[in-house]
C-alpha cells in the first residue's frame, strides 16, 4: 500500500503560497504557506497541523483497535495531539485521550493508550518524544 500527497509552492518563501492535494479529495488546494505555519490567525494549513491530525487519528485508531480486540464495544474516543517545536525543530508530540468506553478500568485505559502511543504507525515514524495522558469519563 502506498499513499500519496502533492504540494505546490509559488514565491519566495515568506511571501508565497503553496497548495497541498491528496487523491482523497479531503485536501484539495488546501491553502498553506509561511503565514499560516508561523503566524496566528492566518487560514490555512500547515505541515505541523497535518502531522498533529495524523498522528491523532492513527493514536485514536489503535487505542480502538486494542480495544475491540478485548471484545469491547461502544467505545467513543477523543484524542488531541500538540505538536511542540523550538525554533524550526519539532521537539515532541503530546496526546491527550479521553472517552467512554464501557467495561474497563481507567489503569487498563492507560496502559492500552501508552501502549499505542509508542506503537501506532505514525509513532514509529517520528523519532521525536513522544508522551499521553489517558481520561475516562
Amino acid at each position: 500500500m502506498k499513499r500519496t500527497a502533492t504540494a505546490h509552492w509559488s514565491g519566495t518563501l515568506k511571501e508565497g503560497k503553496g497548495e497541498l492535494t491528496t487523491p482523497s479529495g479531503i485536501l484539495n488546494n488546501s491553502n498553506y504557506s509561511f503565514k499560516t505555519r508561523f503566524e496566528e490567525g492566518v487560514s490555512g494549513t500547515n505541515p505541523e497541523e497535518l502531522l498533529a491530525a495524523a498522528h491523532a487519528g492513527c493514536f485514536t485508531m489503535a487505542v480502538g483497535a486494542a480495544l475491540t480486540q478485548k471484545g469491547i464495544t461502544g467505545i467513543d474516543l477523543h484524542t488531541e495531539a500538540a505538536v511542540s517545536m523550538e525554533g524550526l525543530k519539532i521537539t515532541g508530540v503530546h496526546l491527550t485521550i479521553s472517552g467512554s468506553v464501557a467495561g474497563i478500568s481507567q489503569d487498563e485505559f492507560s496502559a492500552i493508550t501508552k501502549d499505542a502511543e509508542k506503537n501506532c504507525l505514525i509513532s514509529q515514524a517520528l523519532s521525536i518524544p513522544i508522551t499521553s495522558e489517558a481520561k475516562l469519563g
